[in-house]
This record gives C-alpha cells, structure tokens and sequence, in this order.
C-alpha cells in the first residue's frame, strides 16, 4: 500500500523557522515528482515547492522563494520542506503529494498528484 506521512505540525512565531517531513511507504522516491501543497480555510489547494528526486529539478512558488526549501533523502524515503521566516499568511495546512514522473519533471499543480498525505497544520502567530 501506498503511503505518505507527513510530520512537523507546529505553532512558531513570526520569523521562525520549521521542518517538514514526508514520509513515503510502499514505493521508493526514485522517478517521482513531490509536491508540497498548502490549503488555508476557505481557499483552494496551492502548490508551495515541488521536485523531482531523479533529476533533483526543483520549483518554489513566489511567495517562498528564498524562504523555503525541498529537499529528499531517497536512503529515508522521505522528502523535506524546510521553511525559514515564516509570516503569519504561511498558516495553513500542509499536504505533501507524490507522483510517478520518469521523463524528470516535477509539478506544482495538485492534479497532477495520485498519492497524497493526510496533511499537518502549521500556524505562524506571536
């Protein structure tokens, strides 16, 4: 069966800094496409940062750039996303995703996905 876990939910402060983690079962990373999404109440899925752990091509949305950061350790299963200077508006729910991608391509669109995690709350509040 599988599988992915996401782990991390947290409350930080304004300019604090977060990790991560998803976790994937019953299949190895390699020649997979890994998003992180994000979903704020009211609003639709986003895609926050994506990669492909083959060709290790990577995509940030605007709004992170230079704020977070994918990354995967495939000897773990299990891919990151490290967030620094979080801002209130990163409050959200966040969903790793994981799909078959051979050809080296990564997505940030949430349709593009089979297999998605059950999702962590991340809150940014002083």
């Amino acid at each position: 069966q599988l599988r992915l876990v996401e782990s991390g939910v947290g409350l930080v402060q304004p300019g604090g800094s977060l990790r991560l983690s998803c976790a994937a079962s019953g299949f190895a990373l390699d020649n997979y496409a890994i998003g992180w999404f994000l979903q704020a109440p009211g609003k639709e899925r986003e895609g926050v940062s994506c990669m492909n752990t083959s060709t290790s091509r990577k995509r940030y949305a605007d709004s992170v750039k230079g704020r977070f950061t994918i990354s995967t350790d495939n000897a773990k299963n299990t891919v990151f996303l490290k967030m620094n200077s979080l801002k209130p508006e990163d409050t959200a729910v966040y969903y790793c995703a994981a799909v078959r991608s051979p050809l080296g391509i990564a997505f940030m669109t949430p349709s593009r996905y089979d297999y998605w995690g059950q999702g962590t709350q991340v809150t940014v509040s002083s």
